[in-house]
């Protein structure tokens, strides 16, 4: 008989130095390189390193054992029994000492050294994870690439060697089934290491995709590993266990079974299919040429799926580049063409036909497809995801309020939107066009934002502040400023980009001050409208009375000048300006022109009736002396005219002889009376 457990006992001893030297050597070359992706790997080494430590101990437990079960095959045949009480398998089991050892191992410290290895696994997977986010790759200066990729094909290489040879060995015998669990892990470490040297030859040539890809699969790799053992070791306590049946370790990866082994998935189908239709499936005739020619199809199906990135389709809304070896070699426009497959030949599309958007000063609110969605823009509540805000300058005559400070805050929500007009510029002048972009609008805002205030200055230069505003009337300016300000920009920088719209209408105070801002905005325009009223009224009161506001202040600045000169007495420049006053009065219009000729007027009749007055005068005089007594009575007929102009008068006529006596009812009577009528109808 011989000791079939030794083979393993030797690959395991062999593997677990190779990976503790593996584990070493990445480490170091990590610390050194920079590289983060060879430093996490080494992580993953020694995770392998301490599976086939297990394994090594499970493996050097049985070579005892087996050991120990030949030197007991001996006994009968050189020992007689001491005595006739004491039975052969009594003898036996107290011989057994390594079998017990290597059952009470089996039992208890496979699960325990599994719980081991799953708490490690995560544990590492999870500092790794952090410690990949908090990198800031800008800050991290890696060297040596090629030195690594060397380092990281030669671990790869010598791992799936070990691997292949270890697995072989598992399908073998019963006792080296183990050995699976250390040949899978191998194979995992082998895969990454290759992709790890490919993806280091790429970062030679500035080329960081896939290894940054590579720095976090290796952590979600111990992460997934490590609650996969974790499991298997709960799982195992609820297991039942056949006597001379194998137990897969629960560190015996499942997951990474299905690479090493493939063929266990068929055969774990085949059973399926066997035990639900009753009868041996797996031996029809169909079910073999399947599975011979399910690699053959699996690889022809995988070729087609290559060989299909020769074939480029473009939108019409589109323009393509093609590089050959990195080199543009072509521009495509919309339509279906051919190209060499990747990596020789790589497609860039862009929708250079179609209007694109950047959200400048805040993250737009999205629906469930994914499109930004528009809502009322009201002051008094948030209308984007999230706002930035944006400092503006504070109007000077604040200036003398205590407490004010010379800037102010206000949320800028600003959709910029821009064509592509040269996609070659676009793509090769920049790393990241897109984002160039979007800083060249962020400082422009900021620039302009700077020097501009929220709302019109209401003092006398407002004209000249109506420009410089960010709201109300100087918005259509400050938008047009702006897209000029950022075109400029952007040409200087050869982005290959138009500008063709941006937004202002999103410009406002934070929604936490919007109800005090609007108060003051209300204040403010009534201050405004008393303003313009008065204005109003000014020359409303200086065109009634001059004619014209400008004719007005020429008079104005004409009497300024005549009062200067009388305080100086200079009696030439007295008697020039009040020779320009009269000329300017009289060609004056409105109310100084009315009471001019009023007062022109006014003397005219003043002069010319005094005239009359002496006139008439003496032409009483000269009737006087030519008949005093005709002209007494004349006089007194004419006061007797005028006074009694407005009283009824009676006349009676009578006789001086005569005594006849008159009564006259001298009250007035407009209308008669009814019985006056009626007496004038009888007597009729």
């Amino acid at each position: 008989m011989n000791i079939t457990s030794r083979p393993a006992k030797n690959i395991s001893l062999a593997a677990f130095i190779l990976s503790t030297l593996f584990f070493s050597v990445s480490w170091l070359l990590g610390q050194w390189s920079s590289f983060f992706a060879v430093y996490a790997i080494s992580w993953l080494l020694l995770g392998s390193a301490l599976i086939w430590l297990v394994l090594l101990i499970q493996a050097y437990q049985r070579t005892i054992a087996e050991q120990e079960m030949l030197d007991m095959g001996q006994i009968p045949s050189d020992q007689p029994d001491s005595t006739i009480f004491q039975a052969k398998d009594e003898h036996e089991e107290l011989l057994a000492v390594a079998q017990r050892h290597l059952k009470i191992l089996e039992k208890w410290f496979l699960p325990l050294f599994s719980a081991l290895i799953a708490i490690y696994q995560i544990l590492v997977g999870l500092y790794l994870l952090k410690a990949k986010s908090a990198l800031i790759p800008d800050q991290i200066e890696t060297k040596q690439p090629l030195i690594c990729a060397i380092c990281m094909t030669a671990i790869a290489f010598i791992s799936f060697l070990i691997s292949r040879y270890a697995t072989g060995m598992s399908t073998q015998d019963a006792r080296w089934k183990p050995l699976r669990a250390g040949g899978s892990s191998l194979l995992s470490i082998a895969i990454i290491c290759f992709l790890l040297a490919i993806s280091l030859a790429w970062a030679q040539f500035k080329v960081l995709l896939i290894i940054n890809i590579i720095e976090w699969i290796i952590p979600a790799l111990l992460l997934v590993l490590g609650i996969e053992t974790a499991l298997n070791v709960i799982f195992d306590i609820y297991r039942p266990r056949l006597k001379k049946q194998y137990s897969r370790t629960a560190f015996d990866s499942r997951l990474l079974g299905l690479i090493n082994e493939p063929g266990q998935i068929f055969h774990t189908a085949a059973s399926a299919i066997d035990y639900q239709f009753g009868f041996k499936v797996s031996q029809t005739w169909f079910y073999r040429l399947l599975e011979k020619a399910i690699v053959p199809l699996t690889l022809f199906a995988a070729i087609i799926l290559y060989l299909l990135s020769s074939v480029v389709i473009v939108a019409p809304n589109e323009e393509a580049i093609i590089e050959h070896f990195g080199k543009p070699t072509r521009t495509i426009s919309s339509g279906a063409t051919l190209k060499w497959p990747w990596p020789v030949d790589i497609l860039y599309k862009y929708p250079t036909k179609k209007i694109l958007e950047l959200s400048i000063g805040f993250v737009p609110e999205t629906d469930e497809h994914g499109h930004a969605e528009h809502k009322s823009l009201l002051w008094g509540k948030q209308h984007h995801e999230e706002e930035q805000l944006i400092l503006v300058a504070t109007p000077q005559e604040n200036a003398t309020i205590p407490g004010t400070v010379p800037v102010s805050l206000i949320v800028a929500a600003v959709p910029v939107q821009y064509r592509i007009k040269d996609l070659h510029a676009f793509i090769y002048n920049h790393s990241d066009s897109e984002k160039l972009l979007e800083s060249i609008c962020y400082q422009q805002l900021t620039k302009f934002a700077a020097s501009a205030t929220i709302e019109t200055a209401d003092t006398q230069d407002a004209k000249a502040g109506i420009k410089q505003s960010l709201l109300g009337s100087g918005r259509i300016h400050a938008k047009k400023v702006l897209m000029e300000n950022i075109q400029k920009q952007v040409d200087q920088q050869n982005l290959g980009v138009e500008i063709v719209f941006l937004g202002l209408q999103g410009i406002h105070p934070p929604s936490e001050v919007a109800a005090d801002y609007q108060q003051v905005i209300a204040a403010v325009q009534k201050k405004q409208a008393l303003i313009l009223t008065a204005h109003a009224a000014r020359n409303s009161i200086l065109s009634t009375l001059a004619g014209s506001v400008d004719d007005a202040n020429k008079l104005y600045v004409l009497t300024a000048k005549y009062q200067q000169a009388k305080k100086r007495d200079d009696k030439q420049q007295i008697e020039k300006l009040s020779k320009e006053l009269d000329q300017a009065f009289t060609n004056a219009r409105g109310d100084i022109f009315t009471t001019l000729r009023q007062a022109k007027s006014y003397a005219f009749e003043k002069v010319t009736l005094a005239k009359a007055t002496g006139q008439r005068f003496a032409s009483q005089v000269a009737s006087f002396n030519a008949a005093p007594e005709i002209y007494k009575r004349e006089q007194r007929l004419i006061v007797l005219e005028e006074g009694l102009k407005k009283i009824r008068k009676f006349v009676i006529v009578g006789d001086e002889q005569d005594t006849q006596v008159f009564i006259i009812d001298i009250k007035e009577k407009l209308t008669p009376s009814l019985y006056e009528l009626s007496g004038f109808e009888e007597n009729k």
